[in-house]
């Protein structure tokens, strides 16, 4: 299988194109980018300048691949991959997963919105063990149990209200029915809200995907039915939701963001992204194509594109998405990520990067010798974690092998493809 190659238990999505899937910035430190990809990470610590490859394989995380990351102010990397809570306090040069949570599969990650050491995290395993949410006060270090834990039931995300911290929303589901919680209290005391949808034939995945910037009461969700995503808005705290893409979006769902006075909201899927304002319906914007997310931080919208179609992998937009600055593709990435010896990064890594080199036309060595990393800095961190061993997953990341595209092929079709598109 194509995907082997980079590492073991890795997968591309996307038809098997090597894209990037999400993007993060360091909070209060709008020059660290953090970019989620179907082949690791890449990250740059100069506003985009410059940008180097973390492979899979020294993340660890398998074929769980993470949707989303947390970066501390501090410095230190958090994701939810599905399977485990991954952690860097390196810089992404060395990956953990968190001991507390070793017997259950993590399956959603949330920061407060002004204090990123409280996080939470919400867990599925599957529904015969007891899953729930789990806070945080030191940034990851320790985990306690909040009330909201069940029997049988699969927790699927958590959001917290960026209009009033305390307020805290959860997706869930069992066997029978699908639910959205909520606490007013930081998670002391939970409200639990089924959910029924009986204008959709078998919905299926609710999943909360966005709190509303100025009202603690307005809420965003997606449910599936059909083959298709409907985007859902409450204004009443989850106890009603109302349809804002019409007979539905014919792809899926990635994520979504909202503005900060909470007017408007970006949605990204595989192919497309659109934008409702004003209440109004979801619309398909021109850009991006071909591979989408969206990230807002303060007035700058961030999304991801595709490489293969407009020549950018990950821009920005400071009209709501109207117009995009193009800010990084695949062959601008120069090398593996600088890391100390001894750490996964800097071992693991330059090995596999002259093959993703030649898969994304990017050069071998930008700075004509071999890339071996940074000088020795000390010993690596000690593993506070557990290795992680994760199972295959059933989801995006693990996209059949029939799906990939023949890696010799990737080159020459990227450059076929740039002609046929010249768009910036």
């Amino acid at each position: 299988m194509v995907a082997g190659l980079l590492g073991p238990a890795v997968a591309w999505a996307h038809a098997g194109l090597p894209e990037t899937s999400n993007v993060t910035l360091r909070r209060g430190h709008p020059e660290d980018f953090f970019v989620g990809a179907t082949f690791g990470a890449v990250i740059s610590r100069d506003s985009g300048r410059t940008w180097r490859w973390v492979c899979p394989d020294a993340m660890g995380y398998g074929g769980w691949r993470p949707e989303s990351f947390v970066w501390r102010g501090t410095g230190e990397l958090l994701a939810a991959t599905g399977n485990a809570l991954l952690s860097s306090k390196d810089g992404a040069c060395s990956w953990t997963s968190h001991p507390a949570f070793k017997d259950t599969w993590v399956t959603g990650l949330a920061a407060h919105p002004t204090d990123d050491a409280v996080l939470y995290v919400a867990t599925g395993r599957s529904t015969s063990v007891t899953n729930g949410v789990f806070r945080s006060d030191d940034g990851g270090g320790t985990w306690r149990a909040l009330a909201l834990q069940r029997a049988g039931v699969l927790f699927s995300a958590v959001r917290v209200s960026t209009a009033d911290p305390r307020t805290l929303y959860v997706s869930a589901s069992d066997t029978a029915r699908m639910y959205l919680f909520r606490s007013g209290d930081a998670g002391e005391t939970w409200e639990e809200l089924p959910q029924a949808f009986p204008d959709l034939v078998r919905p299926f995945d609710f999943v909360v995907t966005a709190t509303d910037p100025v009202d603690p009461l307005g809420v965003w969700a997606r449910v599936s039915a059909q083959g298709y995503t409907h985007v859902l808005h409450s204004t009443d705290g989850g106890r009603t939701f109302s349809a804002r893409t019409g007979a539905g979006i014919d792809d899926v769902f990635v994520n979504m963001d909202v503005s900060a006075d909470g007017g408007t909201a970006w949605v990204s899927t595989y192919n497309s992204f659109f934008r409702s304002q004003a209440g109004g319906a979801f619309s398909k914007l021109e850009l991006p194509t071909g591979n989408a997310c969206v990230t807002r931080v303060g007035g700058v919208l961030y999304g991801c594109g595709s490489p293969w179609l407009h020549d950018w992998s990950l821009a920005r937009s400071t009209d709501d998405g109207t117009t995009w600055e193009p800010l990084f593709s695949l062959e601008q990435i120069q090398g593996s990520h600088q890391c100390p010896a001894g750490t996964p990064v800097r071992e693991l890594c330059p090995s596999r990067w002259p093959q993703l080199a030649e898969t994304i036309g990017a050069p071998l060595y930008p700075d004509g010798v071999p890339d071996a990393g940074v000088p020795d800095a000390g010993a690596p961190p000690a593993d506070a974690g557990t290795p992680v061993n994760p199972k295959p997953s059933s989801g995006c990341a693990a996209a059949p092998a029939g799906t990939l595209v023949p890696l010799f092929l990737l080159p020459l079709w990227r450059r076929g493809r740039r002609r046929e598109d010249p768009r910036p």
